[in-house]
């Protein structure tokens, strides 16, 4: 990914929260001699540090997917940026957003228990606290059943390249009209861009 210096995350810990709160990706592979792509939901385990989730076995990506380098990418907020905004006419549109490349080696996952781990903390993730539903209340055979239908696999995590383009190659007075703008809209993407440009210029 095309990244310039002052558009660069370098924070780990930054990273890996966009990471776990934008956790539905594309998964990029090659595919009978063809770029393919999977849209997929994640789970990152930072201490490892790697990405799980599960194919629909039907989805044939799978089937040469193993030890090739794949590329997962995790889109943020993005909006956006009228030049009428600025306080010139000398300008013109751009876009603002939050991207993040992961590459690593893939592997799938045969182990039957970990595969239900891999179900259980899917689900843990996504359910909100109040929920009733419990992956593990559900009779065996039915859950056996349907993880039939998937295939399982870990992306070992080898790079990662991070960018968060907020106007930071713009002036402060330029970037403050922007945040303006956003924070006045009813889209929230722009909000998000917003409080993501705050942020960054209380730096």
């Amino acid at each position: 990914m095309y990244i310039p210096k002052y558009f660069k995350i370098d924070d780990e810990e930054i990273i890996y929260d966009f990471i776990e709160k934008y956790s539905f990706a594309t998964v990029f592979s090659q595919h009978n001699g063809e770029p393919y792509a999977t849209h997929l939901p994640l789970i990152l385990n930072k201490d490892e540090p790697a990405l799980y989730g599960h194919f629909a076995r039907p989805n044939e990506q799978w089937k040469d997917v193993g030890n090739q380098q794949v590329l997962v990418v995790f889109q943020g907020p993005h909006c956006y940026i009228s030049p009428s905004w600025y306080e010139t006419a000398k300008a013109v549109p751009t876009w603002n957003y939050v991207s993040i490349h992961v590459y690593g080696k893939m592997e799938i996952i045969e182990d039957r228990k970990a595969i239900l781990d891999s179900l259980n903390d899917m689900v843990n993730k996504y359910e909100s606290p109040d929920s009733p539903y419990n992956l593990h209340e559900l009779e065996p055979g039915f859950i056996e059943g349907m993880s039939k239908g998937i295939v399982a696999f870990k992306i070992n995590i080898t790079k990662i390249e991070a960018k968060a383009k907020l106007s930071q190659n713009h002036p402060v007075e330029r970037q403050e009209l922007v945040i303006k703008q956003l924070e006045n809209s009813s889209n929230q993407d722009n909000k998000q861009i917003a409080s993501l440009m705050k942020k960054n210029l209380l730096k």
